[in-house]
C-alpha cells in the first residue's frame, strides 16, 4: 500500500483509515509507523506522545502530582469516543416478546420473531436524532444470542424470524455502514442459560463468542460489558477473566474503546442520564499495572478498572493527593428513553419527553460526559412511533438552541497568553492558553457584536492537553457594572451551563483555578429553546 500523507484531525483518524488494510495483512504495523511519520515529525511526535496514565512516585509533592495530572491526556480511543457526544443502545431479544425486563435462560428461542424488523430504521432515526454511534445487545443475561452463533443452541438460528436464517448482528452492522455511524456491541458476561456458567470452560465459550462478534461483522468500534454477576443454571457463579478479555479485543479490535467494565471508560454511576456537576476524567487509579505500560499506547492495558466509582468527588485534589497512580478514564451517562430497557406495550405514552430529553443532554453531554440513551425496538423490529417522534422534536430543540452561536463574531480580550482567537474559531483543537505553567488564572472577554439575549453558556478545554479547569465564573456588563450569571468547576471536553436570560453586549470568563496554565478551546453564547418551566 503506498503511503500518503492523510489531513486529519488527529492520528485516530489515520488509523481507523488504515486499520481495515491491517485486518487484511495489507499493511503493517511497522508500515502504520512510516505513515504516521509522513504527516510529519511533530504530528508522528504526539501520537507517540499519548500517554493516558501515570504513575506516582512515593513521596512525590502535591504541587507535582497536580503536573502530573494536568498532562494526562486521552487515548486516541477515548479521544474519538468523547467526540461522539451522543451514543445510542439497542435493546431487543427474547426480553421483547415476554415483556420483561430481566429473562430466565429457558425462554424458548421460537418466542423471538420480529417479523418486520429493520434495522436500517433503527440506524436511520438515530442518526437522525443526531447520534454518532449505536450499540446492539448482541446478548442479554438470558444468554440469547442474536447472531447464528457456534456457541450454543440459544440464539436466532433456532427462532421463526427468517427460518433461523437471520442475523440481527449482521444487519445492524451493515445499517452502520451504509449511514456511516459507529457500530459497537454489548455481550453480556452474566449467561443464565450456559450449562458452563460458573466453570472455566465459561471464560473459553465468552473468549469464542467475542471472536465471532470482533471477527465477522467488520469494524466494531465499542465493546460493552456490565458487571452483572448471578448465577448460572447450574447454580454457580462465574469468575470473570476480564484481563484475557480485553487483551482479545485489543488484538481483534484494536481501536474499540472497551466500556463500562473496561479500561477505556466508566459508567457514571446512575441510569438517570445525569451526570456529576464536577466531572474530571483524571481519576486516580491505585492498581495501575507498571509490567503492561506498553510503549504503543494503541495496544497497552496498563489500567485495570477497580473500586466504587460512583462518589460525587472522584478527581479533585483531595482525590488524587494521595494516589499512586492516575488515569484518563471518563464517564458515560446512560438512561432508557423509556421507563424500561425493552420495548413493553404499556410505555407507549411514557416515553421521555423532548424537553427532558433536553435538560439529560445538558445534564450529560454538558457535564463531560457521552450520553448513551437507549431505544427500544419493539415486538415488531421497528423503532416504535412514539419514540421516533420524540427523537425528532428532541433533535429540533437542541438545534434551534445551538445553531447560532451569538459569541461567534465578538472582539476578543485577554489578560495575558497566546491564541485568543481560537477560542470563536470553531475549531477543536485550537486552544487559546496563558504564558507559562505558573499562569493558572485568566480573564477572556467578550465585546459582543451587539446587544444579545442569552442564557446557555458553552465551553470546552482542548483535552488532547489535558483537563485543567477547576472553577471558573461568568459575568456580564451591565448599568456599569459586572454581574454574576453563573459559574461552574470542571469544563473537560464540553461544559453547558443555563441561566437566567441575560441581554448584554460585553461579558466575561473569570478561570479562578487550574492544574497548570489553562487550555479554552471554545466559548458559546446560546438563546435555550425552551425554559426550565417547561422540562417534564
Amino acid at each position: 500500500m503506498k503511503c500518503y500523507k492523510v489531513y486529519t484531525d488527529t492520528a485516530y483518524k489515520i488509523l481507523t483509515t488504515l486499520y481495515p488494510y491491517m485486518k487484511m495483512k495489507k499493511i503493517t504495523a511497522g508500515l502504520l509507523s512510516l505513515c504516521l511519520a509522513a504527516t510529519g515529525p511533530t504530528f508522528a511526535q504526539q501520537v507517540s506522545d499519548q500517554k493516558n496514565y501515570v504513575i506516582i512516585q512515593p513521596g512525590e509533592s502535591e504541587a507535582n502530582i497536580v503536573r502530573k495530572a494536568a498532562n494526562v491526556v486521552p487515548s486516541l480511543r477515548q479521544l474519538r469516543w468523547q467526540q461522539l457526544e451522543l451514543t445510542a443502545f439497542f435493546h431487543i431479544g427474547v426480553n421483547t416478546f415476554t415483556n420483561r425486563e430481566w429473562g430466565t435462560g429457558k425462554e424458548d428461542p421460537k418466542i423471538f420473531n420480529p417479523t418486520q424488523l429493520d434495522a436500517r430504521q433503527w440506524v436511520r432515526v438515530a442518526k437522525e436524532a443526531g447520534i454518532k454511534q449505536v450499540i446492539l445487545t448482541a446478548k442479554h443475561h438470558d444468554g440469547f444470542c442474536l447472531w447464528s452463533t457456534a456457541t450454543t443452541e440459544h440464539s436466532v438460528k433456532n427462532s421463526p424470524w427468517k427460518n433461523g436464517q437471520g442475523d440481527v448482528m449482521r444487519e445492524v452492522a451493515e445499517a452502520c455502514k451504509e449511514y456511516g455511524i459507529g457500530f459497537g456491541v454489548y455481550l453480556s458476561p452474566w449467561d443464565m442459560n450456559s450449562p458452563v456458567y460458573g466453570t472455566d470452560a465459561y471464560n473459553d465459550l465468552f473468549i469464542d463468542q467475542l471472536t465471532e462478534l470482533l471477527t465477522q461483522y467488520g469494524q466494531i468500534d465499542e465493546v460493552w460489558f456490565d458487571g452483572a454477576n448471578g448465577e448460572g443454571p447450574n447454580g454457580k457463579k462465574q469468575v470473570y477473566d476480564f484481563d484475557r478479555w480485553y487483551q482479545h479485543i485489543r488484538k481483534l479490535q484494536p481501536t474499540a474503546t472497551i466500556a463500562i467494565m473496561g479500561p477505556d471508560v466508566r459508567w457514571v454511576g446512575t441510569e438517570t442520564g445525569y451526570g456529576r456537576e464536577t466531572e474530571w476524567s483524571v481519576v486516580p487509579a491505585n492498581n495501575l499495572d507498571q509490567s503492561a505500560t506498553a510503549a504503543n499506547s494503541q495496544q497497552g492495558l496498563a489500567f485495570k478498572p477497580q473500586g466504587d466509582m460512583r462518589g460525587d468527588d472522584l478527581g479533585s485534589r483531595d482525590k488524587i493527593r494521595n494516589a499512586t497512580g492516575l488515569v484518563w478514564y471518563p464517564a458515560e451517562t446512560d438512561v432508557s428513553i423509556r421507563p424500561g430497557w425493552f420495548y413493553h406495550p404499556e410505555e407507549d405514552d411514557k416515553v421521555k419527553t423532548p424537553e427532558k430529553l433536553l435538560d439529560i443532554y445538558y445534564s450529560s453531554v454538558g457535564r463531560n460526559g457521552v450520553l448513551l440513551l437507549n431505544i427500544p425496538p419493539d415486538k415488531r423490529g421497528l423503532i416504535h412511533e412514539s419514540d421516533v417522534k420524540a427523537l425528532q422534536e428532541w433533535k429540533k430543540l437542541r438545534d434551534n438552541t445551538f445553531t447560532t452561536n451569538l459569541a461567534a463574531k465578538a472582539k476578543v480580550k485577554v489578560s495575558g497568553g497566546k491564541n485568543k482567537q481560537a477560542i470563536l474559531d470553531g475549531k477543536y483543537d485550537t486552544h487559546y492558553t496563558t504564558k507559562s505553567e505558573k499562569d493558572t488564572t485568566a480573564v477572556v472577554e467578550l465585546q459582543l457584536k451587539g446587544e444579545h439575549t442569552f442564557d446557555v453558556l458553552l465551553l470546552q478545554e482542548n483535552i488532547s492537553v489535558g483537563q485543567r479547569i477547576e472553577k471558573f465564573t461568568f459575568e456580564y456588563w451591565k448599568n456599569g457594572q459586572w454581574h454574576k450569571a453563573t459559574e461552574g468547576t470542571t469544563v473537560g471536553y464540553k461544559r453547558l451551563l443555563r441561566f437566567d436570560p441575560v441581554t448584554a453586549s460585553k461579558v466575561r470568563l473569570l478561570i479562578e483555578s487550574s492544574r497548570l496554565n489553562p487550555t479554552l478551546s471554545e466559548i458559546g453564547l446560546y438563546k435555550n429553546a425552551l425554559t426550565s418551566a417547561t422540562i417534564q
